[in-house]
C-alpha cells in the first residue's frame, strides 16, 4: 500500500512540478501549442466615448497613455511648439459618427488623427486625414481638415497618466485632455 502511495506521489509531482516552474519564468505566455501574449504596455490604450440624448455613439477617441512617472512632462518629454501624437505608440484617433463642428470649421462624420502642438499657454488641437499612423512621423499639414487653438488650465489635482473624458455642453460636447498639471477643452458642437 505504501509503495502505490509512494508511486501516486512521485507521478502525481512530476505532472505538477513542470507547470509550477513554468509559472516562475518571464516567458510564460510563450507555449509551442497556444499563443505568445506580449506583456501590458507601460502606456496602455484606453478609449473616451461620447453618446449622445438616445444613447447613440456621437464621438469616440482612441489613445495610449503613458504614465508622467516623475519626469517633467511639458515643455520636455512633449516639447512646445512640436507636432504631437498626443499619446504615446500609435497617434490618437477619433471618430465622428455624425458631423460636427471644430471651432468655425464642419467636420464630416468619420474617422481622423488627432494632433496637438502643446505651449505653455494654449494648445492647437489638429484633426487629420491620415489614419493608422504611429507616432507623429507621417504628419502632413496639407492632410488638416481643422485646427482649433484652446487655452491651457491649470489642473486642480495631478493627473499621473494622460486622460481624456466627453462631458455634454449645451450645443454638443467638451474632449477634454489632461495629464500632469494642466488640461485642455476642446469643443464639439452640433452642426445646425
Amino acid at each position: 500500500m505504501k509503495k502505490i502511495f509512494l508511486l501516486l506521489a512521485i507521478f502525481g509531482g512530476s505532472i505538477v512540478a513542470p507547470n509550477l516552474h513554468a509559472q516562475d519564468t518571464p516567458e510564460t505566455t510563450k507555449d509551442n501549442d497556444g499563443p505568445n501574449f506580449s506583456k501590458l504596455d507601460v502606456s496602455p490604450m484606453d478609449v473616451a466615448l461620447f453618446r449622445g440624448e438616445n444613447n447613440e455613439p456621437v464621438a469616440r477617441v482612441l489613445y495610449s497613455r503613458p504614465q508622467t512617472r516623475d519626469r517633467e512632462i511639458f515643455g520636455k518629454l512633449v516639447p512646445y511648439g512640436e507636432v504631437w501624437r498626443t499619446g504615446a505608440n500609435e497617434a490618437t484617433e477619433i471618430t465622428l459618427y455624425q458631423d460636427l463642428m471644430v471651432g468655425d470649421k464642419t467636420i464630416k462624420k468619420g474617422t481622423y488623427t488627432m494632433f496637438t502642438i502643446p505651449r505653455e499657454k494654449e494648445w492647437t488641437i489638429i484633426l487629420n486625414n491620415s489614419t493608422n499612423i504611429w507616432g507623429a512621423y507621417d504628419y502632413h499639414v496639407e492632410k488638416d481638415v481643422a485646427r482649433i487653438t484652446v487655452p491651457v488650465r491649470k489642473s486642480p489635482v495631478p493627473i499621473e497618466a494622460l486622460s481624456m473624458s466627453f462631458a455634454r455642453s449645451n450645443d454638443g460636447a467638451n474632449l477634454f485632455i489632461g495629464w500632469d498639471d494642466r488640461y485642455v477643452k476642446v469643443p464639439f458642437r452640433e452642426v445646425n
